[in-house]
């Protein structure tokens, strides 16, 4: 599943480019044109210049038009394509699109200059040549090659911001991890109405199926608060409320929905016609996507309920199931119980059982953690920090007669009163166990955990050493990093800072959350 923004955004905007191009055609056909061509004879006539529809008004308006289509598609289909994907430093990227914005702008005025050059529309005031008002009074064109660059440079450049908010919009989607085709989804249902809406009047208007104007300004007022109601809802409020009956806080909040987007409509109106509203109509617009869009809608969503709610919600919950039971298969291997069996076993003929005791106790609270808080969204920090320790702790014992191995920790609880996702640490101790002790050369293991006020600051730092094919753990790949990433997108979207790699002959792992304190 891809976004089809941009794609039905061109569908968009070269239906509105053909459909101007045959209204230009048709209407100055009919009578209703007669008064620009009779102006047109007459002012080229006091100006001793011979007048032709074509070459004086019809074919300046569709080059113009053309240039302005020309001008779009080169932006969507050749300047954004190309930065996108260039492998160039930024500054030569930057500059390739700058260079590129400036000669689009400068071939849109010098276009515009010729047309006015061949439509004199100076002569009559630009009746009936709106878009090359844009551009300046040119009684003169062909004289100032430059006439316009200006104004067209400001146009570019403010659809090349709506571009670029675009392609962010875009960026952000295709980065949202599991929540990616969720948002997909909405964003082509969107698009698609987009298409509608802007087609039907489009066509009316082309072909004169409709000239009334209040049968537009129903469509408009009624119309386009209905496509937003309709999104808000199926994508929105009834996935997040679940409801089986319509009680207070859904019909509080439905009201206020409906309320605020029913002045979407008259804005559109204004906006596109300059037109004013008749007011009374804001009410029965409201009851209207009260009363009627939303049962509607209720019922199209009941149909469609399994699927979004399979991809707002079921993801989430698939993917956390993945991940704990990677946890719960990776974090206590056979070859790891069987260390540690055999450790304690050792301590126990060794000391008396004192250590084998404290062995068991931490293996039973590590059992009982994988057990119960695994399986939780979320734990206070003091049960992972325990977990931790437990960990770290059996580890030392396996390797606590090697000397040449050193195991330094600072874990720091203060103000570490946060709330985590279970084993969300754990991974980055269990990579530096695996890959960074070699018995036959100097190891060690460097873990830090300090928290503050609004953040958890993680870091492990271990030494490197190749993976041996008689490495008894290396049929045992663990959580990973990238899986710890995913649970990282799942639960912190936008609210962490993860790096790793190798660093001056050591690797090293550093973790930020952003996450606040519990209050009690």
């Amino acid at each position: 599943m891809k976004v089809r923004w941009r794609k039905h955004e061109i569908i968009i905007v070269s239906m509105l480019v053909g459909l101007t191009a045959i209204g230009d055609i048709l209407y100055n056909k009919k009578f209703t044109g007669q008064f620009l061509i009779d102006q047109g004879i007459k002012a080229f006539n006091d100006n001793h210049i011979r007048f032709s529809y074509s070459n004086n008004v019809l074919l300046p308006q569709a080059g113009v038009l053309l240039v302005f289509y020309l001008i779009y598609l080169w932006l969507n289909l050749i300047t954004v394509p190309t930065f996108l994907k260039s492998n160039k430093t930024k500054i030569i990227a930057y500059f390739l699109a700058a260079l590129q914005l400036v000669t689009l702008s400068y071939l849109l005025a010098l276009g515009v200059n010729a047309a006015t050059y061949y439509a004199h529309p100076y002569y009559f005031n630009y009746g009936g040549f709106g878009s090359f008002a844009m551009f300046g009074y040119n009684d003169e064109p062909l004289k100032h090659l430059f006439f316009g660059f200006d104004r067209a440079l400001i146009l570019v450049g403010i659809y090349l911001t709506y571009i670029s908010i675009r392609e962010y919009i875009i960026y952000k989607i295709d980065k949202s991890g599991t929540k990616k085709p969720f948002r997909i989804l909405i964003t082509n249902q969107i698009t698609t109405l987009l298409v509608i809406f802007f087609t039907v009047p489009a066509l009316a208007l082309t072909f004169h199926l409709i000239n009334n104007d209040f049968i537009y300004l129903i469509y408009f007022v009624f119309v386009s608060p209905t496509i937003i109601v309709y999104i808000t809802l199926t994508y929105w409020l009834f996935p997040a409320k679940e409801v089986v009956s319509f009680n207070f806080q859904f019909v509080g909040r439905l009201i206020v929905i409906t309320f605020i987007f029913t002045f979407i409509g008259p804005v559109f109106w204004v906006l596109f016609t300059h037109v004013g509203f008749n007011g009374n109509l804001l009410p029965l617009c409201w009851g209207f996507q009260l009363l009627v869009v939303t049962p509607v809608t209720w019922l199209l969503y009941q149909q469609r309920k399994d699927k979004i709610l399979q991809l707002s919600g079921a993801a989430k919950a698939l993917t956390k199931s993945k991940a704990d039971l990677q946890f719960l298969r990776s974090q206590i291997n056979p070859h790891f119980l069987f260390n540690v069996l055999n450790t304690l076993y050792g301590t126990a003929l060794r000391e008396k059982a004192k250590d084998t005791a404290e062995g068991i106790q931490k293996l039973g609270d590590m059992m009982r953690f994988m057990l119960g808080d695994n399986h939780l969204d979320f734990i206070p920090m003091s049960s992972e920090i325990a977990y931790l320790n437990n960990y770290i702790s059996l580890q030392k014992l396996r390797i606590q007669i090697v000397e040449n191995i050193t195991i330094e920790t600072n874990i720091n609880e203060d103000n570490c009163r946060h709330l985590i996702a279970p084993m969300l640490l754990i991974p980055f101790v269990e990579n530096a166990f695996k890959h960074g002790i070699n018995p036959l050369e100097k190891s060690w293991i460097k873990i830090n955990l300090n928290c503050d006020q609004q953040q958890i600051h993680f870091e492990v730092r271990n030494s490197v050493f190749p993976t041996t094919d008689n490495d008894p753990e290396k049929d045992y790949s663990g959580i990973g990093l990238q899986n710890v990433r995913e649970r990282l997108n799942l639960f912190y979207i936008d609210q962490y800072q993860l790096n790793y790699g190798i660093n001056n002959a050591e690797f090293v792992a550093e973790l930020i959350i952003d996450t606040m304190l519990i209050t009690n």
